[in-house]
């Protein structure tokens, strides 16, 4: 299982973090050892500024490759919220050296996944998702403002990765990414509704 994720999907996480807006899908990769186990994350020693990141999860369930993008609806039938944790001053001092950042993105932990469920019970195309950090909100965000679909990102992801059944794909995550503290409690909610919640220790 590989974990695929998308960079710079929401214009303006792109703009807060003073990227430019995409063309294309911003792609990085997760080892399957990134995903978190049980509901407590341990901040690691080797950063003093880890991020959270709200993200619409996928989950493949028909693997392909070149899928074209009038049939890549056909290649996953759950969803859930993740939240990919970023050490954002490692990943700062990497890309300022010209280096692969993935040491800030695919550490053990970094990949929140929660309970997976059915897609046709949700409209895909405006699906309002949240994150409350201490009973704050910090993150809404909806599909309907992503800059790349769920299905182009099939068809792009596939191009270069053949898909196999159980990769989960991150689709990006919306404006109000922030830094987490030793006592947090993040609370993601899908609609209205709590599906998950992460003790920061």
């Amino acid at each position: 299982m590989k974990i695929i994720c998308i960079g710079r999907n929401y214009s303006e996480h792109a703009k807060e973090l003073g990227n430019e807006v995409p063309e294309n899908p911003v792609i990085f990769i997760k080892p399957d050892t990134a995903v978190l186990k049980g509901n407590d994350f341990y901040l690691p020693d080797f950063s003093n500024d880890i991020h959270y990141e709200l993200e619409v999860v996928l989950k493949i369930s028909k693997g392909g490759k070149y899928i074209r993008k009038e049939s890549a609806h056909k290649h996953f039938e759950e969803i859930t919220l993740g939240i990919d944790f970023t050490a954002r001053d490692l990943q700062s001092e990497l890309k300022s050296k010209g280096l692969p950042w993935e040491l800030s993105k695919g550490f053990d932990g970094s990949a929140v996944v929660g309970n997976f469920f059915k897609k046709e019970d949700f409209n895909l195309e405006a699906l309002p998702f949240s994150l409350l950090q201490n009973n704050k909100e910090v993150q809404n965000g909806n599909t309907k403002d992503m800059l790349f679909s769920f299905d182009e990102i099939i068809s792009f992801a596939s191009r270069y990765f053949t898909l196999k059944t159980g990769d989960l794909i991150f689709t990006g995550t919306p404006k109000g990414v922030g830094k987490v503290e030793e006592n947090d409690i993040l609370d993601v909610h899908l609609e209205d509704k709590k599906i998950l919640s992460i003790r920061i220790l």
